[in-house]
């Protein structure tokens, strides 16, 4: 859900610089504003899709493609047989939208980019926080345990190593097929198709969760000093793969609402010879929390393979979107060259411990299977037929749509104490789904200095510079949204909104 703007002078000129967004978002946003200004109140109905045809004078699709985007968004809930009616949003509709990335400056590569440290930066702010005294972490997006059916999953670990015995004492052959099992194989090569995606079971690879795909998949297709672009902010374990493999990082400009700049990767290609892959999470983008729509992925695919670069799709949260429209992965469009790599990772949605993932590595499959038993040799078999076991079974799924119920109603409790508490100029984007908010301060907000601050309060948070290296993200920062809301976290947010309000000069909402 986007948060709509307020019409102040400063969401304006942010429009203004805007890129033009497709018609049926722009309708949405005129709605989701009345909604802001209580023109539209919560439980009113809307328009029906023949009055917005007539209103408007669009066509069925885009009367369709407006309400189910404000649906998809929060703003809407579909009544079967009645229509849609407007949803309470509280005091999140106080905050205007997260800004869009400028795009009239082209995208230069840090020549240095893999000498900046990140690696060092990043750890450096990890091992503080982890050494810190604190009582409400709100920077690491893990769900804790509570959120998740641990009795059905110990009760299905007991059961398979009743059925196998020997199943941790005994190595698997290296003739096995590299340690992949062909239960989880085949599961896993199951879903796929049901997402779009053509993938043989023998080459879907297991993999020890989302960091080490990713890094196989780079590793196949780069070369020290190879350019990879990212989006922009990106999760900061992506900088420390790419840094680690010494390759260059070329970051994208990333919309909180449609995710990676085609454009913007389009002009990069046409200069920048020494580009070789693309990594990319289309479904509730880390940290935005963006979707990318449909039209864009099938852009992005067509635009990697003419210029035969790798392009590594990261799938690891289409699980947490909201809603019943089917979610189409980047790898659904890639029936014949082979240059998606699709990686996923199930330890936030099923099972935190197990750390278990997948990957098929397209035309580089080979490679990648090379790379993954000189490093790593065999993923653990326990892993692979709990999530072959437990994976779309009805008890699982009734689990996950109770986390993303949960989830969804902790960002918007979260959301609302930002509203609350937080300095005036705070600027907030509320995904449909997922872990996290992403926060915009005022330009001269220090979030490296909050940091410190905060933690001498006890409370940790994930400060915006780890999530780039180029430095532009200093005035914002991650908030986990995994943990209840309760009398606790309230003050948490009460004493950190103080805290931002100092260090700005600036006075509380309330």
């Amino acid at each position: 859900m986007l948060i709509p703007a307020t019409l102040d002078s400063s969401s304006a000129s942010s429009q203004a610089n805007s890129p033009v967004l497709p018609l049926y978002q722009r309708l949405a946003a005129n709605y989701s504003t009345a909604m802001a200004l209580g023109t539209l109140k919560p439980g009113e109905r809307m328009p029906s899709v023949r009055e917005l045809m007539v209103r408007h004078q669009v066509s069925l699709s885009t009367a369709l493609q407006v309400l189910r985007y404000l649906e998809e968004s929060g703003y809407l809930d579909a009544r079967p047989r009645v229509g849609y009616f407007v949803r309470e949003t509280g005091a999140v509709s106080a905050l205007p939208l997260t800004s869009e990335p400028d795009l009239s400056q082209p995208v230069q590569p840090n020549p240095y980019a893999h000498f900046v440290g990140i690696n060092e930066h990043i750890s450096l702010l990890l091992e503080r926080g982890r050494q810190a005294d604190v009582y409400m972490d709100i920077g690491g997006c893990t769900p804790p345990a509570a959120l998740f059916d641990h009795h059905y999953l110990n009760k299905t670990v007991t059961r398979l190593l009743r059925e196998h015995p020997t199943l941790l004492s005994q190595g698997r052959s290296l003739l096995a097929n590299q340690g992949n099992h062909p239960l989880f194989q085949q599961a896993m090569a199951r879903r796929a198709l049901a997402a779009g995606i053509r993938v043989a079971p023998v080459d879907v690879l297991a993999t020890t969760g989302n960091s080490e795909a990713v890094s196989l998949a780079l590793a196949a297709v780069a070369s020290p000093g190879d350019l990879v672009a990212v989006e922009s902010p990106t999760y900061y374990g992506l900088l420390q793969v790419v840094e680690s493999l010494q390759l260059q990082t070329l970051e994208i400009p990333c919309s909180p609402r449609t995710g990676m700049s085609i454009e913007a990767l389009e002009l990069a290609f046409q200069t920048q010879p020494r580009l070789k892959a693309v990594v990319v999470v289309p479904e509730l983008q880390m940290p935005l929390g963006a979707r990318m729509p449909d039209d864009n992925k099938a852009r992005l695919v067509a635009l990697c393979a003419a210029h035969g670069a790798a392009l590594i799709e990261d799938d690891s949260y289409g699980l947490f979107v909201e809603g019943q429209q089917a979610v189409k992965p980047l790898k659904a469009w890639d029936s014949v060259s082979g240059h998606v790599i699709y990686c996923q990772a199930f330890n936030k949605s099923l099972a935190p411990g197990l750390r278990q993932g997948w990957m098929n590595g397209g035309q580089w499959h080979g490679r990648v299977q090379m790379l993954k038993f000189a490093q790593s040799r065999n993923t653990q078999t326990l892993g692979q037929l709990v999530v072959a076991e437990v994976l779309g079974s009805p008890t699982h799924q009734r689990s996950l749509e109770k986390l993303k119920q949960q989830l969804k109603k902790q960002r918007e409790s979260m959301a609302k104490l930002v509203a609350r508490f937080f300095p005036l100029g705070t600027r907030m984007s509320l995904p449909a789904g997922g872990l996290c908010l992403w926060l915009e301060f005022p330009a001269e907000m220090r979030t490296s200095e909050l940091f410190t601050a905060a933690l001498g309060k006890g409370i940790r948070i994930a400060p915006g510079s780890m999530f780039s290296n180029s430095g532009r993200y200093e005035h914002c920062m991650r908030l986990a949204c995994t943990h209840t809301v309760d009398s606790l976290m309230e003050q948490a947010m009460q004493d950190l909104g103080a805290m931002a309000c100092w260090q700005l000069g600036r006075g509380l909402r309330s």
